[in-house]
């Protein structure tokens, strides 16, 4: 009864292997790109000096990744030939493009954090009569992450390649067609929750958008691969793969999804009331539905998640990029850093950020800078600074959360700050909700566990999601955060006032201020 997943992230590759029946993780290992695979030039995963706005990688990187990891795998105590089934959980929203051999007719990915492809956001948003519209037509606005706008600045700036390409895939429907064979039959589909991402399918009604498609070419629909449900197995692995590390050729292949439906599953968030906030240098916050939800600004995501339910998501650019630099700055530890926190008061008597770093995806001010108010000339010292720095963020993450639709019974964090004692506090008194990490490997357990409930409903073992994952995530209840019923009543009016200040910034009465700031 073992299963395995694998995390193929932007910077890295990570494989898990569980033992279901006797609920233990028998195998972890993680390839860093940077490291481990140097010959690709990467920085973070990103080849360097492409262009402003650029980031794209080389999808071949990946496939190294995957085997190393298999490698590994080989060389441990693990009876490979025992794994059941194997899934794969990808970054979401990047694009590869195969021709009909199984040829990349791009040699690079554009990722999820290449903003080259504004102006074709712009176009298709136009093409369809608006934002209301686009949401309308797919359940998102057109946004530089998603991959609408990458396959339609390919048809602008790229036609030929865009002319031989036969399929194109996201990441894990990519290393899903390697690892059932590649150029020898391997698997070309899709499944909802990854696909959601794509901005030309809309999760709601569960259609691919004719306008949305025709604005960019009409014989892309061709160019898409079929949506197989994320529950279900869509082969075997390959006679290759078997014959190199000993797979058995009875294991399976399943859908697979993307690295947030998977953190989801990793972290138990598979039932209402249960939210995840993944406190990385970017951030997200999701939960689980029953029903869809669209939001009509289009800032919260509209995803389908991996088990046939729905996943509505949050995503702000800066997290935790303001506060690495700032202890970096200061020299600081993380426990140096708390303990000044807990010397300052909730609320920082006014003074607040406004963190919009590098711009902001939520709200969406791709121009934005940050904002400092409140401060007076003797108030730029580590102490007022650090805490700023930490409620400004959270604040951040909270203004885009208000309007998901949950009632949020407890937050499971995961990111490595996610252990600062700060953060798990300020989270719970901002949200006003208990918080706790997840111990563990993240969307790598998840894609191992979601392997393990495909199995299981597909050999006459009915299980439920819920019941797969309870052995698995481990909360640590140490370190567990309530809410400090004086703190909620301070940062109530700081979230009016976080609220205020970002809807003065947002008003275009007298013109973009953070265009004109950049003409400075």
């Amino acid at each position: 009864m073992l299963f395995a997943g694998l995390d193929v992230s932007t910077q890295s590759c990570k494989l898990v292997v569980i033992d279901y029946e006797n609920k233990k993780t028998l195998f972890v290992h993680s390839v860093n790109y940077d490291a481990d695979l140097a010959h690709y030039g990467t920085h973070n995963g990103v080849i360097e000096n492409l262009g402003e706005g650029v980031s794209e990688s080389d999808p071949n990187m990946w496939i190294e990744a995957v085997n190393l990891t298999f490698e590994k795998l080989a060389q441990s105590n693990v009876p490979i030939g025992e794994i059941k089934s194997l899934s794969v959980s990808g970054q979401q929203h990047g694009l590869v493009a195969l021709d009909k051999d199984g040829n990349l007719t791009r040699s690079r990915s554009k990722l999820w954090n290449d903003f080259s492809t504004q102006e074709e956001c712009d176009l298709l948003t136009q093409a369809v009569g608006g934002v209301e519209n686009m949401i309308k037509e797919v359940g998102n606005s057109q946004r530089t992450g998603y991959t609408a706008a990458k396959i339609f600045h390919m048809y602008r700036h790229e036609y030929h390649k865009y002319r031989k390409t036969e399929t194109f895939f996201l990441v894990h429907n990519y290393i899903n067609w390697y690892l059932t064979g590649a150029k020898n039959g391997g698997v070309r589909v899709m499944e909802p929750g990854d696909t959601s991402g794509i901005a030309l399918w809309n999760p709601a009604n569960g259609q691919w958008s004719q306008k949305v498609i025709n604005a960019i070419d009409s014989d892309l629909t061709g160019k898409l691969p079929p949506l197989k449900p994320s529950y279900e197995s869509i082969g075997y692995i390959s006679e290759e793969l078997c014959n190199e590390y000993g797979f058995s050729h009875n294991c399976i292949i399943d859908a697979g999804s993307g690295d947030n439906m998977y953190g989801a599953v990793g972290t138990g968030n598979v039932k209402p009331g249960i939210v995840t906030i993944s406190l990385g240098t970017s951030g997200t916050a999701y939960t689980f539905l029953e029903h869809p939800y669209v939001d009509s600004t289009g800032e919260i995501a509209s995803f389908c998640d991996s088990s046939g339910n729905y996943l509505p998501l949050l995503c702000v650019s800066n997290l935790a990029n303001g506060y690495n630099s700032f202890i970096e700055k200061y020299r600081m530890s993380h426990d140096e850093f708390n303990e000044m926190i807990n010397k300052s008061r909730a609320g920082n008597n006014g003074r607040l950020l406004i963190p919009w770093f590098e711009g902001e995806r939520t709200p969406d001010v791709p121009q934005g800078s940050p904002v400092y108010f409140g401060f007076k000339l003797q108030d730029f010292t580590p102490e007022t600074l650090g805490r700023a720095v930490l409620e400004g963020h959270i604040q951040n993450l909270f203004y885009g959360f208000q309007r998901m639709p949950v009632e949020t019974r407890e937050i499971r964090l995961t990111g490595g700050i996610s252990q600062s004692l700060a953060w798990r506090q300020c989270i719970a008194d901002i949200f006003n909700a208990e918080t706790v990490p997840v111990e563990g490997e993240g969307a790598a357990m998840g894609a191992a566990l979601h392997a393990a409930w495909v199995w299981l409903n597909e050999n006459n073992q009915p299980s439920s999601i819920e019941e797969v994952v309870s052995d698995f995530v481990i909360l640590n209840e140490e370190k567990r955060c309530r809410p400090i019923a004086g703190n909620v009543q301070t940062y109530k009016d700081q979230k009016k006032l976080f609220s205020a200040l970002v809807q003065k910034f947002l008003d275009k009465q007298y013109g973009d201020v953070f265009e004109l700031r950049n003409r400075l």
